[in-house]
């Protein structure tokens, strides 16, 4: 922190002379030291994907999930503090379950991204409070179609056709700017974003991880489910194999030179 901030980041409800609010960019830095979570909304539907980092081999597989379903047709992918992202999932939840008991409907993507942006966002105002240290990934269909939406620390939402935070965010930006989504299926989605996730995963700092895959889409009938196993496998075996290739042609150059 520059010396400008001293004093300025005991509190968020306190800006500093630049006009920074330092508590919500340590907020961000969380979420950057978290493992990658992208998001793809392609033609058909919505696909979710998250490298959950293992920090030990006794952990039991499939737990604490980071892609959780936060309303039938409702799909969370988080980044960031796990504790944090449980209790936004239940926001959402109880969101989607007021909305529906109301107007005897599901919730439409952009009034629950507002609703949660704006829950998010007081937190950033008070000093009795501190932001929530994660960015969370909404993704759905309701009647407008395939909609992707991400809500930042500070409570900023936009919407997606393609996103990815987390600490390898900037690689998976890059790889998914390279795809053609207008016309990619959704099982297709779903290789693209396991390859994403091995590809940006580093091996020398993280070894362990597991991919979660999601997706919202007419095969799931509308609903958010984490994928069947056979599709997950193909998914897995397309990005390794994908993965391989890459090396293979480093080592290659590195041979030429």
């Amino acid at each position: 922190m520059t010396s400008i901030g001293t004093g300025y980041d005991l509190s968020v409800s306190t800006y500093s002379p630049d006009g920074r609010v330092f508590q919500v960019e340590y907020a961000e830095k969380a979420v950057d030291n978290s493992g990658t979570a992208i998001g793809l909304r392609v033609k058909g539907g919505v696909v979710l994907a998250v490298e959950k980092i293992k920090h030990s081999r006794l952990l039991v597989p499939h737990s604490n999930r980071r892609i959780m379903t936060a309303g039938r047709h409702i799909g969370v992918a988080s980044a960031g503090w796990m504790s944090d992202t449980r209790h936004l999932v239940k926001r959402t939840r109880d969101e989607a379950s007021h909305y529906h008991g109301t107007y005897k409907a599901n919730i439409p993507a952009k009034i629950i991204a507002e609703r949660m942006g704006m829950y998010i966002q007081a937190y950033t105002l008070y000093s009795s409070v501190r932001p929530f240290g994660v960015s969370t990934i909404l993704a759905t269909v309701d009647v407008d179609g395939p909609q992707l939406y991400m809500i930042e620390p500070s409570g900023q939402y936009m919407g997606y056709r393609g996103c990815a935070a987390g600490k390898g965010k900037q690689a998976a930006k890059t790889e998914i700017e390279k795809l053609d989504l207008d016309n990619l299926s959704v099982r297709d989605a779903l290789k693209e974003a396991a390859r994403i996730i091995y590809a940006v995963h580093d091996e020398t700092k993280d070894k362990l991880f597991e991919l979660e895959l999601s997706w919202v889409c007419a095969e799931s009938n509308g609903l958010h489910t984490h994928v069947p196993q056979d599709v997950f496998d193909e998914a897995v075996e397309y990005a390794e194999k994908a993965n391989d290739d890459d090396d293979d042609d480093e080592e290659m150059e590195d041979d030429d030179l």
